[in-house]
């Protein structure tokens, strides 16, 4: 018989997980239109407000494992939370752009530990013979919250205000620092360092490196969807669809999710990576040629099933490249490079799009993917024996 995985202190945590990413993702499809529309900045100042969040992200990530270690994965995490939902009632009172970044980054900083502790913790609970299927689930909880914060975001401030949608978010982020506390109960692999010192192996996992580095030039894809999606189909007259793309990556996402999981356990990581970015690929390419509502849902569900198969397993790769006792590190290595991927992403990209188009920026995204395709069908080669 199988172990299971939706224990009570999983689904508790899965719970904290959509709180935390619907507030990331509501934020990042309403800031530009509210950076835009009511502080009267430009596409690229507007970019700035995601960059200068995973900026700080980046800072913090390589110091999170240690953090986690000597201070302990809950301590930090509820802590983190707290100061979570205090950022995110902020926005509500902000009313300068100049504070508004200052805000951004100091909430990317705990974002940055909250989500570290977060994965770690659910690596300690689930059986290890079902890591791959068991990430892969607590991951959906990202791909709900990729619909859920547009989906809650765009109508809220096409028909009330950005201050009901600020209140609204607090509530929420409140509700899911509430629910980690179920997690109090669960056996928790704490190691406690006894130095606060810092070395290289405390920054960074190096068995864990490789597919960090492959998921930055993903991520760095990903960054011209994330942050100018809005904008994007704004230009292109279908802004009205943006909640249904996001609904239509997010089944992209989860439908084939018991199947891929089950993939990765038993087959290995590269029967699943591989068609996930070759999907990928085809969804920023149909996302760049975009005439039609319907083109514009194919490319969502493309980019979703691509999407979804790829960062889950990556991140699961990068967990099982070392042992138990350094699985914070590889956590914060592989958040690390991703963060960096979406930031680079995020200002190379835009400003791409604001001296040429953003066509040219999203076919820019698939010629990188594509290039991280090659490279993982390399990597294969050199290391055949590899569950990577």
């Amino acid at each position: 018989m199988k172990e299971p995985i939706w224990t009570k202190g999983f689904i508790a945590l899965f719970f904290t997980n959509i709180s935390i990413f619907i507030v990331f993702y509501a934020l990042v499809a309403a800031l530009p239109l509210y950076a835009i529309g009511v502080l009267q900045r430009t596409d690229d100042e507007a970019g700035l407000l995601l960059s200068i969040f995973l900026l700080s992200a980046i800072i913090v990530r390589p110091f999170t494992g240690k953090i986690l270690n000597y201070f302990g994965k809950q301590k930090m995490l509820w802590i983190g939370l707290a100061f979570y939902v205090i950022c995110t009632i902020l926005y509500y009172v902000i009313q300068s752009f100049t504070l508004l970044l200052a805000l951004r980054f100091f909430q990317g900083i705990w974002f940055s530990i909250i989500t570290t502790a977060a994965i770690s913790i659910i690596v300690d609970i689930i059986p290890k013979s079902r890591r791959g299927a068991g990430i892969g689930y607590f991951n959906m909880s990202t791909n709900i919250a990729v619909v859920i914060g547009p989906l809650v975001a765009l109508p809220i401030i096409q028909n009330f205000s950005f201050d009901l949608l600020f209140l609204l978010l607090s509530g929420l982020m409140l509700c899911g620092t509430l629910a980690s506390l179920v997690t109090k109960g669960e056996k928790i692999s704490e190691v406690r360092e006894a130095s606060f010192s810092f070395s290289l192996n405390d920054l960074f996992e190096k068995a864990a490196l490789p597919t960090a580095l492959l998921s930055c030039l993903v991520a760095f894809s990903y960054a011209g969807i994330l942050s100018y999606l809005t904008l994007y189909a704004q230009e292109k007259n279908i802004l009205s669809f943006v909640s249904v793309f996001y609904f239509v990556v997010a089944i992209g996402m989860l439908a084939p999710r018991p199947w891929t999981g089950k993939i990765f356990d038993e087959k290995g990581a590269k029967y699943v990576i591989i068609p996930g970015l070759i999907f990928f690929a085809i969804g920023i390419a149909l996302l760049a040629l975009v005439e039609t509502n319907l083109m514009f849902l194919i490319a969502g569900a493309f980019i979703g099933i691509g999407y979804g198969a790829v960062v889950p397993s990556m991140q699961t790769v990068a967990v099982q490249s070392t042992n138990v006792n350094r699985s914070s590190y590889a956590t914060a290595t592989f958040f690390t490079f991703f963060d960096l991927g979406i930031a680079v992403g995020s200002y190379v990209l835009g400003i791409l799009a604001l001296h040429s188009s953003y066509q040219t920026m999203y076919f820019t995204g698939v010629s990188i993917v594509i290039f991280a395709l090659f490279c993982y069908l390399i990597s294969t080669r050199v290391r055949p024996r590899s569950r990577a």
